[in-house]
């Protein structure tokens, strides 16, 4: 297959060859005991970064391959599903292959807490669609699974190095940052963050084609295929991927073969709209939703969708002098929307797509998204079963010990109380929840920093403050 030039870039191997780079590689191996770490997602640069580890290791002595290396992968619960798969493949002929091979090589799936996921925190808190502006998701799907891990070895072992791949090439800020955390004279790199971790870059000086024409000379020592990656690539619009998020310098994904299918932090979703051209036909529906999460971000259609509040119950104003409210989270009822449409979804793309057990929401984001709209946004109702039994025909084992004794009768009530005394429902509600929290608590005392806190939110109408602002000198 012949590689046609994709860029001016110039050639690593104008100044070295392949060889230089493995007897590199062993030099720092071999040097000393920390571990490695490998950020893998699957993608060209990654694949490539690991494959000159892999066939570096094979020629140094299987009584000198002490140090462990552990190759990793993040997996958001939003990874575009067909991808998802590809790599799910990978890691398990990582494994396989490296036990064959008598490399200490062990590759696992990093995973985000349940109540830093997507679905709980845009559906359950209500967090708008992450925006270049309010770029949520990736401290929470990518960069707080990667430093848990690192740490985690940092404590084993004293210190680890971070084998990164990612090129200088990719832009000019990648450039930037990697350049600032150069150890001079060194080859490695200081960690953004950690002190005991330290960053190699194998392949940082490659251009696009440097990557393609390694991965096409060199088939993948696990036993992948190479060129079915660069069939992945030729059919896409764009050819970045997700490498290991380690910092916020890390460009967003949604261009990407290796991003999430979720992604509005790009105009057009070239992904998995690449696919469906290439016969993916049943990712339609996952295509649409983003689209319609995309549709939110509109500044004049903010209103409908999103709260005049904060999360924390105030109230700001655009810095523009307009007078504009900036909007807060959505509100609790198209957050009622999201869910049914996303379960909806769900339910289509297993009847029409090749796994008839895909999962986009988890039941465990389920029973947390339940329990914030219970406990936090005065959801009485207690929407997320009947949502979830309307559009699934199923049912999940829903607790109900935890959850609190009020229900859809009470809030009723309570509406109609708070009517005819004209007081918010919302304060009430939120009051009584705060009552409900703290009891058999032994030391009561810490109820009433939390009435203090309701209390001073914000509890007028939007209109009522934009007109009370308005009136202002």
């Amino acid at each position: 297959m012949e590689i046609s030039p994709l860029t001016e870039e110039p050639s690593a191997f104008d100044t070295r060859g392949v060889n230089d780079i493995y007897e590199e590689i062993r030099s720092i191996y071999l040097s000393d005991d920390r571990p490695w770490v490998i950020g893998y997602s699957g993608g060209k640069d990654s694949t490539t970064a690991l494959q000159l580890v892999w066939n570096s290791l094979l020629a140094v002595p299987e009584e000198e391959r002490r140090k462990p290396v552990y190759v990793v992968s993040t997996d958001t619960f939003v990874e575009t599903p067909a991808i998802a798969d590809y790599i799910d493949n990978s890691l398990a002929k990582i494994n396989d292959a490296a036990k064959r091979q008598h490399l200490p090589v062990s590759a696992t799936k990093l995973f985000p807490l349940i109540n830093d996921s997507f679905w709980v925190n845009l559906i359950g808190r209500g967090y708008p669609a992450p925006s270049r502006f309010f770029r949520w998701c990736t401290e929470r799907l990518k960069i707080k699974p990667a430093d848990h891990f690192i740490l985690e070895k940092v404590s084993q072992h004293g210190e680890i190095i971070l084998v990164l791949g990612v090129r200088k090439s990719e832009s000019a800020t990648r450039a930037q940052v990697m350049n600032l955390y150069k150890i001079k004279g060194k080859t490695l790199s200081r960690h953004s963050k950690f002190p005991q971790s330290f960053v190699y870059t194998p392949i940082e000086d490659f251009s696009t084609d440097d990557v393609w024409l390694y991965l096409l000379q060199n088939p993948s020592p696990w036993g992948g295929n190479n060129r079915d990656l660069l069939a992945l690539y030729k059919s896409a619009s764009e050819t970045g991927e997700c490498p290991l998020v380690v910092d916020t310098d890390t460009p967003p994904c949604g261009n990407s073969r290796f991003g999430c299918w979720v992604c509005t932090l790009v105009t057009k979703d070239r992904s998995v709209q690449g696919l469906i051209d290439n016969g993916e036909v049943w990712l339609e529906p996952l295509l649409e939703y983003r689209n319609m999460l995309a549709a939110t971000q509109v500044p004049e259609n903010k209103h409908l969708y999103r709260e005049y509040k904060r999360r924390d119950g105030t109230v700001k104003f655009n810095r523009n002098g307009s007078g504009a409210v900036t909007r807060g989270p959505y509100k609790l009822e198209f957050c009622e929307k999201l869910l049914a449409r996303l379960l909806s979804v769900q339910k289509i793309v297993r009847e029409n797509g090749p796994d008839p057990g895909i999962t986009l929401i988890r039941p465990d984001e389920l029973h947390a998204i339940r329990r914030i709209w219970r406990m936090e946004r005065g959801n009485w109702k207690d929407t997320v079963p009947s949502i979830y039994r309307e559009c699934t025909g199923e049912d999940l084992e829903w607790i109900d010990e935890d959850l609190g004794t009020y229900s859809g009768k009470e809030a009723a009530l309570l509406e109609r109380i708070c009517a005819k005394h004209k007081v918010p429902s919302p304060l009430v509600t939120k009051l009584l929840d705060v009552e409900f929290q703290v009891q058999g608590m032994s030391r009561r005392s810490l109820v009433y920093s939390r009435i203090g806190s309701v209390l001073g939110e914000e509890w007028r109408s939007e209109d009522e403050i934009v007109h009370d602002v308005d009136e202002k000198p």
